[in-house]
Formats: structure tokens, C-alpha cells, sequence
């Protein structure tokens, strides 16, 4: 299955909710890789196996299920989360890109690439529609954390 969509960081024309720089966006996105438990429902534990310049693997505990991911990026513009496929998880690649389609307009673009099959009309497609969506709610959630995370570091 491959599925992306936006996520509305910046709205200059919407005073209500505060502005992200792009550092700031940047920084809650490594702060999603090094820290996922708040973003990830059911993370027991994760532990950060390597690191290098260019990123670090990580094993997820989700209790009885394990996955091992290596987690790299792009310094200011993308990070990609690739998942090991496994006998318990299917393996695939999240990307998170960070965009300015206008000045001082911040979105983010979730890019997935799973093994999930879409075929028509049967139960693939309905269980690919409802990943999908799922999908879609956790990056919104994603966003919502990470708006939280760095107001409340402004508070400082």
C-alpha cells in the first residue's frame, strides 16, 4: 500500500494557533525518533540499538511484539522510519518530509510504503481504507504533540 497526505503546520492567516519555525518543527520530528512513546499508543519501551550522522536503529518492545527500525534523515527536511519485516509485523517506511509551499506555511507530508495489499472490492480494500485513516489520526496526533512539545519549551 502507498498512501501520503498533508498535515497543516502553519496557517499565517489563522492568528489562533501559533506559528512552528521550521527548527522547531525539525526538532520535535528527532524528538518523535529518540523519543516515540508519546506518539506511538502501546510502545512499552524503545531502545536505541546504533547511531551514526545519518540517523540510528531501534528496537520497538509493543510487549509481544518487537520491531526493529533504523530511523534516518535529512537534517531540516525529512526523516524515515524503515521497519524490519518480521513473522509479527509487515514491515514498510514512513518518510515525514517537512514543506513550505508558501512563506511562513509549514506542512508535513507522511509518506507510506507498506507490504499492505490494496486489491478492489475486497477485504484488502477495506482493511487498507482503515490503516489509511489510522494513519492519518496518528500523524494528526503527531503534529498536535509536537506543537505541544515546543510551546511548552517556549515556556521556559
Amino acid at each position: 500500500m502507498k498512501f501520503e497526505h498533508l498535515v497543516v503546520i502553519n496557517e499565517p492567516e489563522n492568528l489562533a494557533v501559533p506559528d512552528l519555525s521550521r527548527e522547531e518543527l525539525w526538532f520535535g520530528l528527532l524528538y518523535r525518533a529518540e523519543n516515540p512513546q508519546p506518539f506511538l499508543p502501546g510502545l512499552e519501551s524503545c531502545m536505541i540499538l546504533s547511531r551514526d550522522d545519518g540517523g540510528i536503529t531501534r528496537e520497538l518492545n509493543f510487549g509481544s511484539t518487537k520491531i526493529r527500525d533504523r530511523v534516518s534523515w535529512v537534517e531540516m527536511e525529512s526523516v524515515t522510519f524503515e521497519a524490519e519485516k518480521t513473522a509479527e509485523h509487515a514491515g514498510g517506511t514512513l518518510t515525514i518530509r517537512i514543506e513550505e509551499p508558501a512563506p511562513n506555511q509549514l506542512v508535513l507530508r507522511f509518506l507510506y510504503r507498506t507490504t499492505l495489499a490494496e486489491q478492489a472490492g475486497g477485504q484488502e480494500e477495506m482493511m487498507a481504507e482503515f490503516v489509511r485513516s489510522a494513519y492519518h489520526q496518528s500523524d494528526i496526533d503527531t503534529a498536535r504533540l509536537i506543537r505541544e512539545l515546543m510551546l511548552a519549551k517556549r515556556l521556559q
